[in-house]
């Protein structure tokens, strides 16, 4: 990144947009465990033992990194653990890890797939003109589990922002995005992976007749990527040039016979997943994955025993397979190192996680909420959304509403022309439940899919409550530099990261909080008996 540029009608690296204040907090979904399915809990960290060697399976050698940066010690990592099954009962316990280390960069990728000029008679539904040969290859961006299309937000950003058209980017939103707990047994509100490949296959068709080209390419993260390579096998392959999977868990989180869970390596779905070949003849693979900080991804069960994985799980063998060093769950499809590797395989040139500011932004997207204690992508029917402009020092109100409405049968809200150097303060009101108010620091571009999730949080009787929140990461003590209202943020642990949301008490009357993570900071309200959402873009 460029640290020395600072006008506002260039792209703007991350670090200059932290600097003045504007990049900080977005909407989106805190991440539902990859093991919820499983009716996991996260129990408290286990006392550090020595690191083991985990032997890698057999595969291609990995490939280094695009990105590098200055190299810094890493403490000693204790053993990592990932959590026991059958019964599951228990999340990871989990080790400190090092400061994120950098690394060299790899060879050129491939070369951007574009539309062939067979396609060129197919019309573009949203612009009402054919697709010209020379465009890129429509992507699609499937999230994983308990999640929504809100995730990718930051990562459309950058592709737009290195040139990719904004109408060659498309998401999908699972309705009922949370696993069952046996993959052929229904679940109300869940969903199996022959759903997902259906739901799957019929938004690829979707976006092939919307865009006129005769293939695209499916990035995806955690449990997208089931869904994707289970499409790609079972029919879909003519149909994708690319894959990118970003902490897939390509040989589950456990390997334990007898359980039939979707991400156990030892249970059908993934016993017939994995059969043969990893991948696809003449669709191009692409695997990220952390060195060893990913909490599903771990050798050692948090009973003590082997997963039977390794770090190594979301690998595939006959893949272009990138490590990264440091990154957790999420950052291995989210994070702008991730983001430099997949654009790089995608298009075959280098792009940047800087991000070009537009003149005017617009932005849009749905209120969503939960369903038998999971989480869903259904839109919300009568949900009062209002957005207010605040002081980005005091996080107050500056004025009247800047945008006001009600949410129709489909849950959508927007959209709402704003500004992308203002910070805007998101209240969401619930007919009979809390209101909420989410934070967020200037949008730097446009997005459809600036969705908030009505999630089961309680206020507290006696005074005001702060929830610190991460989408697209994990935070942990030793990695992350995380404060709120002066302080460390009270239970963020050292270790692998595992959690991306921490509720903290607020004293007092109504009054502004800083909150801040890694440099990108943001002020909200502690409001008495209402829930406040101080949320993080990156």
């Amino acid at each position: 990144m460029n640290e020395t540029r600072d006008q506002w009608d260039t792209a703007i690296s991350r670090r200059t947009l932290v600097r003045r204040g504007v990049l900080t907090g977005l909407s989106g979904v805190a991440f539902a465990p990859l093991l919820a399915a499983c009716g996991g809990t996260t129990p408290a960290n286990t006392s550090p033992t020595t690191l083991p060697t985990v032997p890698p399976r057999a595969q291609p050698t990995m490939l280094p990194p695009t990105s590098a940066a200055s190299t810094v010690p890493q403490p000693t990592v204790p053993q990592p653990t990932v959590p026991p099954m059958a019964p599951p009962s228990a999340q990871p316990t989990m080790p400190p890890p090092p400061t994120v280390a950098p690394t060299t960069p790899a060879t050129a990728a491939t070369t951007a797939p574009t539309v062939g000029a067979t396609a060129a008679a197919s019309r573009d539904a949203a612009t009402g003109s054919a697709a010209p040969a020379s465009a890129p290859a429509p992507i699609l961006f499937v999230h994983g589990n308990g999640d929504s299309a809100a995730l990718w937000i930051t990562t459309l950003w950058r592709f737009e922002a290195n040139g990719y058209p904004r109408e060659r980017l498309f998401t999908i939103d699972y309705p009922n995005p949370t696993a069952r707990d046996d993959d052929a047994i229904p679940q109300p509100s869940r969903s199996g992976t022959d759903e997902q490949r259906t739901q799957l296959a019929a938004r690829v068709d979707t976006v092939l007749a919307q865009t006129g080209a005769p293939q695209l390419i499916l990035i995806g993260n955690s449990r997208g990527a089931n869904s994707i390579r289970n499409y790609v096998k079972n029919g879909g392959a003519a149909r994708v040039s690319h894959v990118v999977l970003g902490g897939g868990v390509n040989h589950g989180v456990y390997v334990m016979p007898g359980n039939n869970s979707e991400f156990n390596g030892a249970g059908r779905f993934l016993q017939i997943l994995n059969a043969g070949s990893e991948v696809v003849p003449g669709v191009a693979f692409l695997t990220i994955r952390s060195d060893r900080f990913d909490k599903y991804a771990q050798p050692m069960l948090a009973s003590g025993g082997p997963s039977g994985i390794g770090y190594d799980a979301p690998a595939l063998a006959g893949a272009t397979n990138i490590v990264l060093e440091g990154i957790d769950h999420r950052e291995t499809a989210f994070g702008p190192r991730a983001f430099a590797e997949m654009f790089r395989f995608v298009t075959g040139r280098v792009g940047t996680p800087e991000i070009m500011l537009e003149a005017g932004v617009r932005l849009s997207g749905l209120i969503t909420g939960f369903e038998n204690k999971v989480p869903t992508n259904g839109g919300v029917a009568g949900i009062g959304v209002t957005v207010y402009e605040t002081d980005p020092a005091t996080g107050a109100r500056r004025g009247a509403p800047a945008y006001q409405m009600t949410t129709g049968g489909d849950g959508a809200w927007g959209p709402f022309t704003g500004q992308p150097t203002a910070q805007y303060e998101f209240v969401v009101q619930q007919p009979g439940g809390p209101v909420r108010h989410f934070f967020r620091s200037p949008f730097p571009r446009s997005s459809s899919v600036v969705s908030m999730r009505l999630f089961e949080d309680a206020p507290l009787p006696d005074g005001g409550q702060v929830i610190f929140t991460r989408p697209r990461g994990y935070v942990a003590t030793g990695r992350d530099k995380h404060l709120l209202d002066g302080a460390p943020v009270p239970g963020v642990k050292e270790g692998v990261p595992t959690d991306a949301s921490f509720k903290v008490p607020i004293t007092g009357s109504e009054r502004g909080v800083r909150a801040s993570l890694n440099g990108e900071a943001l002020t909200v309200r502690a409001i008495p008996g209402e829930v406040v959402y101080a949320e993080f873009h990156y």
